[in-house]
């Protein structure tokens, strides 16, 4: 495999490059996923398809059967361009925005494809390869709900490449994204002097949410943020209208619930006469479900021992949001973890070892074949 790896390399690399210029922001995927289904009708593969949430997917033995697993990597960036991403390359590294997350895990399971079908090998159990949409912020991980939903109650298990080999997730970080506006009065800033203004409240209801009381019990990690505020008219004009994105996250479903229900009780305090609050569901995220523990420490561990013995060390254990999360919810066995090693994910100088695919790609193909003989 490694020799296989060693020989065909250099085209892996050229198609990273390739994918990663492709401009791909949440629910705008069509690009990348019309490149990605072409590339495999090219390379042979059988009975490839776009669904309609922009999910490339390639089944393998999967009619009938109630045992799927699943194995997939988001096709979306965070970043808005609709022309191609910047990419180059410079001593041994690959720079461009979403050159790792999650593109390089993308071409790896289009690689095990490559090897599966050279090698011309046959499934001998049902698996589902998903290049899927919108796990990225407000993508609010569509792309793998209708995965969930298309094959509600078929899927055994699912092994989401996403981020570096370092680790695996193994517990959901659960979230809610709200757009909060804010309305009263206004008027003009000299004239009307005095009247309530809408940045002035929405303010205050930010200073209060950074004063709010956390959940303190243990084995739970509870995070908030206010990411974006706007509003007004102008310098000399007393604001009408402001808003905010505002998201809380957790890894507990107590503590997230927590969150939500004080949330709402801060909403209703800050609510006056002088100010109005609205607030919007932009995004949602869920925790863990209920998942049979042995079915999930047999992932786990067939995991990480691929892992382990590719990358020569353990891999460590994590909190993290990903496209798991869904599976996860309903109890569903799964785990994300990623092919690659690199750095600065979610920026515009986002980099990636090439060398490290090297070590990456064998975690995805001996996974992968392990349904093939």
């Amino acid at each position: 495999m490694q020799d296989w790896i060693n020989n065909y390399f250099d085209t892996h690399v050229e198609l990273l490059k390739t994918l990663a210029a492709i401009p791909s922001p949440s629910h705008h995927e069509e690009r990348r996923a019309a490149f990605i289904k072409d590339w495999l009708d090219q390379a042979g593969a059988q009975g490839a398809y776009i669904d309609e949430a922009k999910n490339v997917i390639l089944p393998f033995a999967v009619e009938g059967r109630n045992d799927i697993t699943v194995y997939m990597a988001h096709t979306d960036v965070v970043f808005p361009d609709e022309t191609p991403l910047p990419v180059r390359e410079e001593d041994g590294i690959l720079y461009a925005p979403g050159i790792g997350d999650d593109t390089a895990n993308v071409v790896g399971i289009l690689t095990a494809v490559k090897y599966i079908l050279e090698h011309g090998l046959q499934p001998k159990e049902p698996v589902l390869l998903v290049l899927n949409s919108c796990e990225e912020g407000l993508g609010n991980l569509d792309g793998t709900r209708r995965i969930m939903k298309d094959f509600a109650g078929r899927i055994k298990e699912l092994i989401s490449f996403d981020g570096s080999y370092q680790s695996m997730i193994v517990r959901a970080v659960g979230s809610e994204r709200w757009k909060v506006s804010c309305r009263t009065v206004g008027g003009h800033s000299y004239s009307a002097f005095g009247n309530p203004n809408a940045i002035h409240h929405l303010a205050k209801l930010i200073n209060r949410f950074y004063e709010q009381p956390m959940p303190d019990w243990a084995d739970q990690k509870t995070t908030y943020n206010v990411g974006v505020i706007s509003g007004g008219t102008s310098v000399n004009t007393i604001a009408q209208d402001a808003e905010m994105l505002y998201e809380y996250r957790s890894d507990d479903r107590k503590a997230l619930r927590f969150m939500h229900d004080q949330f709402f009780r801060i909403l209703e305090e800050c609510e006056s006469a002088d100010a109005h609050f609205e607030a919007e569901l932009l995004g949602e995220r869920p925790c863990n479900g209920e998942i049979d523990p042995e079915a999930w420490e047999r992932l786990l561990s067939r995991c990480g021992k691929v892992i382990t013995e590719t990358v020569g060390k353990p891999v460590a254990r994590r909190s993290a949001s990903t496209d798991a999360n869904i599976p996860l919810s309903v109890g569903v066995p799964a785990t994300t973890f990623g092919l690659y090693l690199g750095g600065k994910a979610h920026t515009r100088e986002e980099w990636l070892n090439i060398e490290s695919l090297r070590t990456g790609l064998p975690i995805a193909i001996r996974l992968i074949t392990s349904h093939f003989a």
